[in-house]
């Protein structure tokens, strides 16, 4: 049986030829033109070469149309790069649909060489195997099915950040599909393919419609806080955030921004019913430890050193997820401190995303800047001197307010917010 057939040769670049007539030590390959150097090739392998059928398949089961292909990846292509020993415990590894693109081994000095001999045995493919769990995903595109939800473990299977992009996957979704057992130096079994998304077909929900085509609607379900601390029973009564609200904590420097938001995700983390993420965008080295010691680890942290170009991204990230979320008819908030580090195109951007999907679910977001971008549904100011002297809730009534505070807060409540307002301008 030959290694490569003669249509597989015939139809190879030159440069490909005439590096197997190195490798097979064909003497003056060079002067050769390519009908005769592939007649050479072919007759240093096998001298019956020439007869070979035109579908005669490789040794490793794939037919000879496969072979340029395969050539590619030995070269370096994208399949060299992928088998260079990656584990999939927290790295990325060559996709499940990639797997005919792993090197392969060239014939030696003039003689054909089962390569089955020399080849470790790979692991015989599981697609009986059906795994089953919700999705958690790291920091570069790949991730894991967590078969016990919250819970890792070795039986985890692994899934590449191509399928992740492909099926528009989110944390917390949970698939099924195929897999097939962990390859030499691999800790986990990868997942073969995607084939339903929460219980639905794969290819229907990632064909579902985008989230900048679903109909929105005003907020009209308030966030319950349920807390003592008076600067959020302010916010939660006077200034009313609800789902989908797109809101901004405003003041000047000092004036207890960040705490607000710090404060406002501890009393949002319990809500069962959201995927709370936080990014600190530009912030100070010294605000992550506090993040921290508030029991909640952000999405994305980049402190003031980070460029605007880098605090993009990362924003756009969180929110890109945040969107896939909403638009399968999950409830996703943003918090984002802060707006101001980033370009204003970015920052407009990032508040835009905030939505309450009519026929869906909904994104919240939730961020710090120092003055009110334009387009909010809720701005929460507040006063510096207030909180510089002490005097808690620190909120600027007049700068502060939420649009159709009534669907929020009722009729009832949105005359309340009128009255305290008055009150804090002394108007009668």
């Amino acid at each position: 049986m030959t290694v490569l057939s003669r249509p597989a040769l015939e139809s190879s670049p030159l440069a490909d030829l005439h590096e197997i007539a190195s490798e097979i030590g064909l003497e003056g390959f060079r002067r050769l033109r390519k009908a005769d150097l592939v007649d050479a090739i072919l007759g240093v392998q096998d001298p019956d070469a020439a007869s070979a059928p035109v579908d005669e398949p490789v040794e490793d089961g794939s037919t000879d149309e496969d072979a340029p292909r395969q050539r590619r990846s030995r070269r370096g292509g994208r399949g060299r790069g992928r088998a260079r020993g990656e584990a999939n415990g927290d790295a990325p590894e060559a996709d499940a649909e990639d797997e005919d693109e792993a090197p392969r081994e060239r014939p030696r000095r003039g003689r054909t060489r089962n390569r089955d001999e020399d080849r470790e045995p790979e692991a015989a493919p599981q697609e009986d195997r059906v795994a089953e769990g919700t999705v958690e995903l790291l920091g570069n595109g790949s991730g894991f099915v967590r078969l016990k939800a919250g819970e890792t473990g070795e039986d985890d299977v692994y899934i590449s950040a191509a399928q992740v992009r492909r099926c528009e996957l989110v944390d917390g979704d949970t698939v099924a599909g195929p897999v097939r057992a962990p390859r030499r130096s691999e800790r986990h079994p990868s997942l073969v393919r995607v084939d339903t998304i929460n219980g639905r077909p794969a290819d229907e929900v990632a064909e579902g419609t985008r989230f900048d085509d679903l109909p929105a609607a005003f907020p009209s379900e308030r966030f319950a806080l349920g807390t003592e601390d008076p600067t959020l029973k302010a916010i939660e009564w006077l200034t009313p955030l609800g789902y989908g609200s797109r809101a901004t904590i405003t003041g000047m420097a000092r004036a207890g921004k960040s705490e607000a938001l710090r404060r406002l995700a501890v009393a949002l983390k319990g809500h069962d019913e959201i995927e709370l993420s936080v990014v600190l965008a530009g912030v100070r080295p010294e605000e992550l430890a506090e993040w921290q010691a508030a029991e909640i680890e952000p999405a994305a942290a980049l402190t003031l050193g980070a460029s605007a170009d880098t605090l993009a991204q990362a924003t756009d990230r969180v929110l890109q997820t945040a969107r896939r979320l909403a638009a399968r008819g999950g409830n996703a908030v943003v918090l984002i401190d802060g707006l101001d580090a980033l370009a204003p195109s970015a920052a407009r951007k990032a508040l835009a995303s905030a939505r309450n999907l009519s026929e869906s679910g909904s994104l919240t977001v939730i961020a710090t800047a120092a003055e009110p971008f334009g387009g909010e549904t809720t701005v929460i100011a507040l006063d510096v001197l207030l909180t510089s002297t002490g005097r808690f809730p620190a909120l600027d009534l007049a700068a502060s307010g939420t649009i159709r505070p009534e669907l929020l807060v009722g009729d009832a409540g949105a005359e309340a917010i009128t009255q305290a307002r008055a009150s804090a301008l002394g108007v009668a």
